[in-house]
């Protein structure tokens, strides 16, 4: 169900506020702003991930602003209270989600925010594909680009050349290799993909409430075995050695995989990342929207649908200023074997920085917003100036 209502200033932080704007790409883009009380202030766009919002950004964005910055975070195309995506099912066309035109997305909102240039555009999780792809395709736009938790490793390859006599690689692929595990387990990408995901998590039996609550923490520094390390390859015995958020036990449903780490009582009274008052924003959007719109991006990735499109910029890299940031208990960094050296050694061309943050999970700005925050003006101080 559509809502074009802005946030209750009261879950806000002060000076944040919440309005719509039209991205001339077919959205009225929900966003949430600070910073904005001042004409001509360089802008940071900050773009989040899944299964979050713009209020995910609510920790670091008066800081950003307190340092004489226009910050803008949209909730993304298929998320929140952005309209014009949906209502999306299952069948719908993917198009509107290829990775171009979220980068038009992102192209449409900073100018519907007053603004030609970005000082810097910054992605989280998924967001962090769109930042990327945004400093690569419009880096006069996009003057510098800041990837949090998930790692790029650049435009597919063009299709290498082949005769009549080349045959396909003999052997199990990836899926069945996992399915074959004396513990069997699958993707979590391509669980994501299945008509089954959208219902399974909106319809799950311990209620929207406890399972984002699990779901958040099982991937926070908060769960202990979050040990994070390096696997060798993209091999299904290395890909088992990941916790089952992205690893899944072959016949779970995420809200059963997730419910095997609900958090104690004591621990969520602990928590001051994400108290129940702030969990509830999340609760009320997923419960209006399900999740359906954020799982085309999974889709869209696992069907392959836009590669050729892709394909079109092979070998091109990202050369604005750039730097990595994540937790030190963030599987995210890791979970594509030699993603994160191929950025640093290629991809990205004058990356300044690559900075795992103590104390953090996957959730590195809202579990550790005051450094996280620390590391992004550093990196915005040793860019240069305000642009």
């Amino acid at each position: 169900m559509t809502l074009k209502v802005p946030y209750d200033p009261a879950v806000l932080p002060a000076g944040v506020r919440s309005r719509f704007v039209d991205n001339s790409n077919g959205l009225e883009m929900h966003v949430l702003e600070a910073g904005f009380e001042t004409v001509g202030r360089p802008a940071i766009l900050l773009l989040h991930g899944f299964p979050e919002l713009a209020f995910s950004w609510r920790k670091v964005m008066p800081i950003l602003a307190n340092s004489g910055y226009h910050v803008i975070a949209p909730d993304l195309r298929g998320y929140g209270r952005t309209l014009g995506w949906g209502p999306v099912s299952y069948d719908d066309d993917l198009g509107s989600f290829r990775l171009l035109n979220t980068v038009r997305d992102a192209l449409g909102i900073l100018r519907a925010c007053g603004h030609e240039t970005a000082a810097a555009i910054v992605g989280h999780d998924y967001g962090s594909s769109v930042a990327a792809w945004s400093a690569l395709v419009r880096p006069d736009v996009f003057k510098s680009c800041v990837l949090m938790s998930a790692p790029f490793d650049g435009p597919p390859d063009l299709p290498a050349a082949t005769t009549e006599a080349t045959t396909a690689p003999i052997g199990p692929d990836i899926h069945q290799a996992m399915a074959a595990l004396e513990r069997p387990r699958k993707h979590y990408h391509w669980y994501y993909s299945t008509r089954p995901a959208n219902t399974d998590m909106t319809e799950c039996p311990q209620g929207l409430h406890d399972f984002l609550r699990a779901y958040y923490h099982h991937k926070s520094a908060d769960w202990n075995p979050n040990k994070p390390h390096k696997l060798e390859a993209w091999r299904a015995d290395q890909l088992a050695l990941m916790p089952t958020y992205y690893i899944m036990d072959l016949a779970d449903t995420m809200p059963q995989a997730v419910a095997r780490e609900m958090p104690s009582p004591a621990e969520i009274v602990a928590n001051t990342w994400l108290p129940d008052d702030e969990l509830a924003v999340y609760v009320a959007e997923y419960t209006r929207n399900g999740f359906q719109g954020g799982l085309n991006w999974y889709r869209r990735g696992t069907t392959g649908f836009d590669t050729a499109e892709q394909q079109i910029f092979a070998g091109r890299t990202i050369d604005v200023p750039s730097c990595f940031i994540s937790g030190t208990s963030d599987w995210g960094v890791y979970q594509r074997p030699g993603v994160a050296e191929t950025m640093r050694g290629t991809v990205c061309t004058n990356m300044l920085g690559f900075h795992l943050v103590t104390g953090a999970g996957h959730w590195v700005q809202q579990e550790q917003p005051e450094e996280a925050s620390r590391l992004l003006l550093a990196f915005l101080r040793e860019v240069g100036p305000k642009r």
